[in-house]
């Protein structure tokens, strides 16, 4: 049976980050740069509103995918990780339960430039591959936010759609939009033997 994050140990340190699990009071600093109408414009969720951030960002299921990263000691960004059944077929669907995973992401714009959302996604893959011991990861975008579709290409992740007008905005207009994937036997590929991640 595949690990759990919550089976792993944290934090994780990566050179200048350290990676660690969301808690209910963590509302408060993801607020500051959540509610940046630069990020809002492209997560999936908004609002300039402290209240309902923290209700939407205390929902338990919201909590058990969400890590965060920090920076000396901030918190600079968050981490999605949803791990999920692959597709299957009827007979093999216990073979597919937990082997894949859809990964997202945003930052404080005030820390942008300087390589730290690559870092902590490089890591959050290791944790996919290396610790949870799945086969495939994935990650969509607006096919507009170029920043997030060329962190996933630093990172190895391949672009296998162009969906036209599939993706409702909040501002009314149906937009295009990317999605990429990486495999198991990719990130090991492009990676070799992963060290483990130190922690304390």
């Amino acid at each position: 049976m595949p690990l759990t994050l919550d089976q792993l140990t944290w934090p994780r340190r990566t050179e200048r980050l350290v990676l660690r699990p969301a808690r209910p009071e963590d509302h408060a600093a993801t607020f500051g740069f959540r509610s940046d109408p630069g990020v809002g414009h492209w997560i999936g969720s908004w609002t300039e509103d402290p209240q309902l951030h923290r209700w939407l960002f205390t929902d338990t299921d919201r909590l058990a995918r969400t890590l965060l990263y920090e920076l000396d000691g901030r918190v600079v960004g968050d981490l999605m990780l949803a791990v999920r059944a692959a597709s299957t077929q009827l007979e093999v669907r216990d073979e597919g339960e937990a082997v894949e995973a859809e990964i997202g992401w945003s930052q404080d714009p005030s820390v942008g430039g300087r390589g730290l959302a690559t870092e902590a996604v490089r890591e959050l893959l290791a944790i996919c591959f290396q610790d949870l011991g799945l086969r495939r990861v994935v990650a969509s975008c607006y096919a507009g936010n170029e920043t997030s579709w060329r962190l996933m290409e630093r990172v190895g992740m391949r672009r296998e759609t162009v969906a036209r007008r599939d993706s409702l905005h909040r501002s009314g207009e149906w937009m295009d939009s990317y999605g990429y994937a990486l495999l198991a036997e990719e990130w090991r590929g492009a990676t070799g033997p992963a060290p483990l991640a130190s922690t304390a």
